[in-house]
């Protein structure tokens, strides 16, 4: 999914089965979240700044890996 009104976030996609969120930032950093549910990629996605959002519940909240 794009984010297109986000200055950080470039596009995230969300497996429910792994619960692995997948990010790419504007810096085309990919990093993949682990043991994400699915609430927490609804409200990034529902949120009026995705960038806050993640950096306040998702960064550093669940353990991750960059590609």
């Amino acid at each position: 999914m794009e984010f297109p009104r986000s200055s950080v976030i470039k596009s995230a996609d969300y497996d429910p089965e792994a619960r692995t969120l997948d990010v790419t930032f504007r810096t085309d950093r990919h990093y993949t979240y682990f043991g994400v549910p699915g609430h927490v990629f609804d409200a990034l996605v529902t949120a009026s700044s995705a960038g806050e959002y993640f950096n306040t519940h998702i960064r550093d909240h669940y353990e991750s890996e960059r590609h």
